[in-house]
């Protein structure tokens, strides 16, 4: 149906909240959030008193005589976004209204309060401190390469590092997940990836409910988590010195705590602190306006447009700069630390245990060791087909996300 400026429309309902710069408008039937400037919200509020499209329009320009006004391409994008219900008393056909209120609701908002009150930052940032100082006062407790190996089995040493792995990147998830049912809202743990990284995800789309004050705590409560692993592993080393196995096994779970804390600061992925940086300067599409800034020189890394609003140009600009080097570095690394460490252990530990005999011990460890790499594989091929299956307007939360409109 064509737009005319004597067309009548009817949007569904929606939320508005102001927010650093802009305005957060929430579509109210999923949950869906969009970023949009003043000049928006005056549109909306306009069609919302069935003021006609014209008469909207010519306020617009009198009212924001900077701005572009061109109220039938805004109309025609709240409808891409399925925000109009109605034309001229017609129903708009609209894609499937998913409800994403679901998800780890029977947590209790009481059990995430016990973990993150309102001094919860405070405490979690004390024990940091405390790591760190146990680190500087026992130098021999910092993390090693060497700790991974446990066992002098690999076969061992590769089922314990998974499932200590898999049980502290879920203690981590878990920390977003009480937190933000310490709001009262809910969340959902997904696979997904950081470049070619295969990482569990909370999906936390629903912390735009909230003032942007309240979100940090929500960010970093995976990374207070691991402040308190951190903290009772090296402790744990002290007192017990004596057993060699619960040594190896805390050494292990300090190495993997410290490597995920560490990773944090790969701001140029989408990091928990990467969505605190969003959060404290207020440019929500921060990676999505970096790569498409870095597309005019890189055109490969072009995503759908997001809108870059006045003020945040310095911090695209910076924020694309590191984004690059990150990629570059860690693909570097990549290249040279880990492929050849992968090729080494398929030469001397697959390739050869798959020749030794079906019933001895490197047999099976080379059947761990493919099982280990097929598994990660196909997590990380089933997010990206994840990722493109779905429609990119679509808000999201990896998706902590969400998209912007002008």
């Amino acid at each position: 149906m064509k737009l005319t400026y004597t067309s009548k429309i009817s949007l569904i309902p929606l939320k508005v909240r102001n927010e650093k710069k802009n305005f957060i408008v929430e579509d109210e039937l999923t949950s869906a959030f969009y970023e949009m400037p003043e000049v928006c919200i005056s549109a909306i509020e306009l069609i919302n008193k069935d003021i006609p499209l014209q008469e909207i329009e010519k306020s617009l320009i009198l009212q924001y005589p900077e701005e572009d006004i061109d109220i039938i391409g805004f109309v025609n994008q709240l409808i891409d976004f399925d925000l109009v219900s109605e034309i001229n008393g017609v129903a708009i056909t609209q894609a499937p209204k998913v409800n994403s209120e679901t998800g780890f609701n029977w947590i209790p908002k009481n059990l995430g309060s016990f973990f993150f009150p309102s001094f919860s930052s405070y405490l979690y940032l004390a024990l940091l401190i405390a790591s760190i100082g146990l680190l500087l006062y026992n130098p021999a407790l910092f993390p090693r390469y060497s700790d991974l190996f446990v066992f002098d089995l690999m076969l061992q040493n590769i089922v314990v590092v998974l499932i200590i792995t898999f049980v502290l990147v879920l203690l981590h998830e878990f920390g977003h997940v009480l937190a933000v049912r310490s709001e009262g809202l809910p969340a959902k743990i997904e696979v997904g990836h950081r470049l070619f990284l295969v990482v569990l995800e909370t999906d936390m789309s629903h912390v735009w409910k909230l003032p942007a004050d309240k979100r940090n705590k929500l960010y970093l409560a995976g990374m207070y988590f691991d402040s308190v692993v951190l903290f009772i592993g090296l402790l744990g080393q002290m007192f017990t010195s004596e057993n060699a196995l619960l040594v190896g096994l805390l050494k292990l779970v300090v190495l993997d705590t410290f490597i995920r804390l560490v990773y944090q600061a790969a701001v140029f992925m989408k990091t928990d602190l990467y969505y605190v940086i969003e959060n404290r300067t207020g440019c929500y599409n921060l990676m999505e306006n970096g790569r498409n800034f870095l597309a005019r020189w890189l055109p490969f890394l072009r995503v759908p447009q997001t809108e870059t609003f006045a003020g945040e140009e310095r911090f695209v600009r910076a924020y694309s700069s590191f984004y690059l080097v990150g990629v570059v570095l860690t693909i570097a690394i990549t290249g040279y630390y880990y492929v050849p460490q992968m090729v080494f252990a398929v030469n001397h530990i697959m390739i050869p245990g798959f020749l030794a005999p079906v019933t001895s011990l490197r047999f099976w460890d080379s059947v761990v060791f493919l099982l280990q790499i097929l598994f990660v594989s196909g997590l990380l091929i089933y997010s990206w087909s994840k990722k493109y299956r779905f429609s990119r307007k679509k808000s999201t939360s990896d998706s902590k996300a969400y998209e912007s409109v002008q």
